[in-house]
């Protein structure tokens, strides 16, 4: 089995991405563990790019490492800076952790080869998407169709995640605002 460059490199952002997560878990500083995560959803995006996935890529760009880190800094800026030390030995969460990652592996398993021709991902969307999508949904421009009728709940739920997250944070700044105000 032989390598070329873009396997290489995969496997040099995959050896990143697992390096930058240990060392997230081990920082007991919160403001270190923001910017390494920032780094974190880069590498994400970088390793996106190579799948042929730009779309996923410049969202994991912009959520993950953008707004995902001002929130987080956001945050620290009204709460703490240390991580405060835990009470009990983390064996629940390591283990669905390990639980969760052993599914995702053995989910993969049935995946085609990268560069499959025959994988689903090279084969579809056929050009049947921009023929039918105006008889098929009314909407007669396809990217509109695909975000708000073919993609609707993927769109719906990040939509209602970063929307959350901007909740939570307008909550805190209030709670925040009403304890110098008494």
């Amino acid at each position: 089995m032989t390598f070329d460059e873009t396997q290489w490199l995969t496997v040099v952002l995959l050896a990143l991405l697992a390096a930058t997560a240990v060392i997230i878990v081990r920082r007991r500083g919160l403001w270190e563990a923001v910017m390494l995560s920032g780094i974190y959803s880069f590498l994400g995006a970088s390793w996106m790019m190579l799948l042929d996935a730009p779309d996923v890529a410049f969202t994991e760009a912009a959520v993950g490492a953008g707004i995902s880190t001002v929130l987080m800094l956001g945050t620290l800026a009204l709460t703490s800076r240390e991580e405060k030390p835990p009470k009990r030995p983390p064996w629940v969460p390591l283990a669905v952790v390990t639980a969760t990652g052993a599914a995702l592996i053995w989910g993969t398993f049935d995946m085609p080869h990268i560069g499959d021709p025959n994988a689903p991902a090279q084969v579809y969307p056929d050009p049947s998407y921009i023929e039918r999508s105006a008889e098929d949904i009314d909407v007669p421009n396809v990217v509109t169709a695909v975000l708000s009728s073919y993609r609707g709940y993927d769109t719906l739920g990040e939509t209602v995640v970063v929307f959350t997250a901007g909740l939570v944070v307008l909550v805190l700044l209030r709670g925040r605002r009403e304890e110098y105000e008494s």
